[in-house]
């Protein structure tokens, strides 16, 4: 055991990740494309043994070679990881695991918030992480008919605010959860801000940090899974089994959803929800697009426009307050992101 040394590996390396894309596929996982930190555990020949990496405060892609595995290595390297997360300053960490692999890292400290049957488990490695959260939501607990909507508003537009107002009109309480993990061009605190600008006018919308409870696809784990529409619509079960646990602190009875004419996820997860929500007792709602111009109103789209500096095409898309931000010298820092992406287009 003295011989085998943990070490980072970073991109430059094409050997030691050829021997880890190799290791991982043997246990039927692809590396994943959002990795911000890999490690592997060599032998005495420089050979790759196991492997681990992270993504912002999850832990995935691991992997022990078969002639190696019950030394413990991957408690090493799990260890290994923490220690870099702790580094970070990232103590509230979040893993994906196969069901068959679950009890090994209930053994190591984390607990289960929710599961795909047969093929996913989220854990987290706080114990009152996740029932936490849902108390502190429960405060936010009304009589009445309650909904939902998520939004991640990456800027809110006027398509989302016409989707807040139909929502709100149809309930006494919409509990509104704007998704905090920074996977956008638009920065959570300015999104957060634009939101509650926009909506500031519906007096029956509570506005939610989504946490790292509501999943996002930066952080889901699409390594185990075979294709593109599996994937999402895996991610789509687990983002409701989590859900509907928020509902159920919340007196949720309906989640309103948008129409979705462009994005293929958005449009599989729209499909899932409408399936599954009513099993949980859940009613899901979609509404329309807004249009404009006979087009339906789009995020991307006004990210383009961003992009290129036409302005004068955002006045029919979003609201005054956030095109009076996207104006305003503050906005700078942003626009200069925007402009620098290769792609602002998401399907």
């Amino acid at each position: 055991m003295s011989e085998y040394v943990i070490s980072q590996v970073y991109p430059s390396d094409k050997r030691a990740l050829a021997q880890i894309e190799a290791l991982l596929e043997q246990e039927g996982i692809r590396r994943d494309r959002n990795l911000d930190y890999i490690c592997a555990m060599f032998d005495e020949d420089y050979q790759v043994i196991a492997t681990g990496s992270c993504f912002a405060n999850t832990l995935r892609c691991f992997a022990v070679d078969q002639a190696h595995q019950g030394e413990g290595l991957l408690n090493q390297v799990i260890t290994h990881l923490m220690e870099v997360q702790y580094g970070r300053g990232n103590s509230h960490l979040f893993l994906y695991t196969k069901i068959s692999t679950a009890k090994f890292f209930r053994d190591l400290g984390f607990y289960e918030i929710a599961r795909v049957e047969d093929k996913l488990v989220f854990m987290e490695n706080r114990r009152n992480g996740f029932s936490d959260y849902l108390a502190r939501l429960s405060r936010s607990r009304t009589d009445g008919i309650n909904g939902a909507l998520v939004m991640n508003a990456n800027p809110f537009t006027l398509g989302h605010q016409y989707l807040a107002e139909t929502a709100a009109a149809q309930c006494d309480t919409l509990h509104l959860f704007i998704v905090s993990e920074e996977a956008s061009l638009v920065p959570f605190p300015v999104r957060k801000r634009l939101v509650l600008d926009g909506v500031a006018h519906l007096p029956n919308v509570i506005c939610h940090d989504s946490g790292p409870y509501i999943i996002s696809s930066a952080t889901f784990p699409s390594y185990f899974l075979k294709d593109a529409e599996d994937v999402i619509t895996s991610h789509a079960m687990l983002d409701l089994a989590v859900f509907v646990r928020i509902a159920e602190a919340l007196s949720i009875s309906c989640r309103f959803v948008g129409e979705e004419p462009f994005s293929q996820v958005t449009g599989i997860y729209n499909q899932v929800m409408a399936q599954r929500l009513p099993q949980a007792g859940i009613q899901c709602r979609i509404v329309p697009r807004r249009e404009a111009d006979g087009t339906p109103i789009s995020a991307s789209a006004v990210r383009e426009y961003l992009k290129t500096g036409q302005f004068d095409r955002l006045e029919r898309l979003v609201p005054a307050s956030t095109l009076d931000y996207f104006r305003s010298p503050e906005a700078e820092p942003v626009l200069e992101r925007i402009r620098g992406a290769e792609e602002v287009r998401h399907y």
